[in-house]
């Protein structure tokens, strides 16, 4: 049910945040989710050997559970007063367990710190010395088969069930982790303005070749410039980044 805001209240977030609520975004919204469904539902049943396998291997490799279930900030769209708007909700992510069970997130959550903060010489601490911009390498909770998964994005299929259900996009921003928000400075909530993605701008030009600040300059050029032509063409380059595994770790 649609929380009884009005607009005075809603003008007290950023401003930016705020849009006039036309036919075309409004068109454009409906479009995107149907582009969703279009891929992701045959999807996953092609995919389902594929995904399948995945699990074996994951038992075979370590005992745990097949699947990763995080936290992660999202958000849903609402309308009021001819106004649209993104309001940030907590949802469940799923990707295939890459890690040793029941594992410790303190050491990523000091790296990310690291990362937002530009603080090098922490980032290097915290992994031996060899600086990453935005990965944590050399991190002694991935399994054998999870270097791998990560390697080849393998691990991110499960998403498309989260997309399936309306809490992702094929394309947008990644979806953060709730700790990372809250080292944000205020100009970085912008790129939660949106419904987080599978794949997006960042993913398909950088990866994890830049830094945290230029990481979410590219996701709001693409919140900016959001049309079904540019998803298509990230999705389309999607593969391409994934197959060239340029910025993977």
């Amino acid at each position: 049910m649609q929380p009884e805001i009005g607009l005075d209240l809603l003008r007290r977030f950023d401003p930016l945040a705020l849009s006039p609520l036309t036919k075309d975004r409004a068109a454009y919204q409906i479009f995107k989710r149907l582009l969703d469904l279009a891929i992701s539902l045959p999807g996953i049943l092609l995919l389902l050997p594929l995904m399948a396998s995945i699990a074996l291997l994951i038992q075979f490799d370590s005992p745990g559970p097949v699947f990763f279930v995080q936290e992660r900030v999202g958000a849903k769209r609402w309308s009021r007063a001819g106004f649209a708007y993104w309001q940030q909700k907590i949802f469940s992510l799923y990707k295939f367990r890459t890690m040793t069970r029941d594992t410790n997130p303190s050491l990523h959550r000091a790296y990310i710190r690291a990362f937002i903060h530009k603080d090098l010489d922490a980032m290097a601490a915290l992994q031996g010395g060899a600086v990453q911009t935005r990965k944590l390498v050399a991190d002694p909770r991935v399994t054998r088969i999870g270097k791998f998964l990560r390697k080849s994005s393998l691990d991110e299929l499960p998403q498309i069930w989260n997309v399936i259900r309306g809490e992702m996009s094929l394309v947008g921003p990644r979806p953060a982790i709730p700790y990372e928000v809250e080292d944000y400075e205020p100009w970085h909530m912008r790129r939660l303005e949106v419904k987080p993605g599978i794949t997006g701008l960042w993913q398909v030009t950088a990866r994890s070749s830049v830094g945290f600040d230029e990481m979410v300059n590219l996701d709001i050029y693409y919140i900016q410039h959001q049309s079904i032509w540019l998803d298509l063409k990230i999705l389309m380059a999607t593969p391409f980044a994934v197959f060239s595994a340029k910025g993977a770790v």
